[in-house]
């Protein structure tokens, strides 16, 4: 059993967001024991039927419960938003229990204005398998092929991970959005996917992705967010700097998969292999550090401030990290062990907006050096020294 950095509270009500597969259930089930818990899995048609139809069997239920049961779970519960209704109900009401609320979407929850019980519940988010929790098991060029998800990394053979990515992308990202009714045009949605997958730790350009797929500017702004509400990916916003340098910097975000597997599942490549000193290996490695990054700052809860730096000249760092106390630390991801001094001029580019800024090179060189004020590190020492 592999165990999550995610630490949930024993004793207050929270949500818990994840996509599809990242372990949310296994989880739950090991933080709360049977015997104290009951259970409402909404992926089961006849309880998804059930609670829909009729939200207040739900309060009724769990007021009937037994005395010893002091955890209610909520499987999916963005499936039934009434159902937080009777939860705000509950907990106002004598002796409420404990709920832990997971979810595999935010987007019903958000445009349906459904009850988030007014501050009465933590939020927390798990992903995909860390190189941290893997430890032993993490190979970074198995991670980097077929992503982390536990079902795909932990399976036995290359033939069971390409298969079950493949499921995913077939039945998830298509089957179940259309089935949640989050797009009214199923066959533009599929014809925004591979190019979506194509844009992947790209500058998004919408009007470019319009016009490839026939569809309105606006209609792919929102088809990213869709993908952003169910979890499947994120915006990276550009480094917005100071008043006066914001005319020289970029205005468009990247978008990065939440996983690099599922990117390369609906790039159709789940089966193929990917080759270090290649473009596409470098790519798939700067995606893996970026979403290790945002991973590790969510489990130890630094609430840092994430971005990507681009000038008017073509200058890029590849991630910007500001910290509540206003520290700022830019690192530039290379999949090479000898970075050169290409590899440093966007950093000094950036140095020259933000001077106090700590620059660093994420790479897969063997030991720490540092060349013209920069640290190049190991990719996971660089982790571990911003993300402290």
């Amino acid at each position: 059993m592999i165990e999550r950095l995610l630490k949930l509270p024993p004793k207050h009500t929270y949500f818990l967001f994840g996509p599809r597969q990242t372990g949310k259930s296994t989880l739950l089930s090991q933080v709360h024991k049977p015997e104290e818990t009951l259970t409402y899995s909404l992926l089961k048609t006849e309880e998804y039927v059930r609670l829909s139809a009729n939200p207040a069997l739900f309060r009724e239920e769990v007021s009937s419960r037994d005395r010893r049961v002091t955890h209610v779970i909520v499987d999916e519960v963005q499936r039934v938003p009434d159902l937080l209704n009777e939860v705000h109900h509950l907990m106002e009401g004598p002796s409420p229990p404990s709920f832990a609320l997971s979810g595999s979407s935010a987007r019903k929850l958000k445009r349906g204005h459904a009850n988030l019980l007014a501050g009465r519940a933590w939020t927390y988010h798990l992903y995909p398998l860390t190189h941290i929790e893997l430890g032993s098991r993490f190979s970074l060029d198995q991670a980097l092929r077929v992503g982390t998800l536990p079902s795909v990394y932990l399976s036995e053979s290359e033939s069971e991970r390409a298969r079950t990515l493949k499921a995913y992308v077939e039945t998830y990202l298509k089957e179940e959005i259309q089935q949640e009714a989050l797009v009214r045009n199923l066959g533009g949605f599929l014809r925004f996917l591979p190019l979506a997958a194509d844009a992947n730790g790209c500058v998004v350009n919408y009007s470019n992705i319009a016009r490839e797929t026939g569809l309105s500017y606006n209609t792919i702004k929102e088809y990213f967010q869709i993908l952003e509400d169910t979890l499947i990916g994120f915006l990276l916003l550009p480094y917005s700097g100071t008043p006066t340098s914001r005319r020289r910097l970029a205005k468009h975000p990247k978008f990065y998969f939440f996983d690099t597997g599922i990117h390369r599942a609906l790039a159709k490549k789940a089966g193929a292999g990917l080759e270090r000193k290649t473009s596409e290996y470098g790519a798939a490695f700067e995606h893996f550090v970026i979403l290790e990054a945002i991973r590790l700052a969510a489990y130890k809860e630094l609430d840092l401030d994430f971005s990507f730096y681009r000038s008017a000249s073509g200058a890029e760092v590849d991630l910007i990290l500001r910290a509540p106390d206003g520290k700022i630390s830019a690192i530039e991801i290379k999949s090479t062990e000898n970075p050169d001094e290409s590899a440093l001029r966007g950093l000094k580019s950036f140095l020259d907006l933000c001077p106090k800024a700590e620059t660093y090179v994420a790479c897969l060189a063997p030991r720490k050096r540092k060349v013209s004020g920069v640290s190049i590190l190991p990719w996971q020492e660089v982790l571990e020294n911003v993300l402290t």
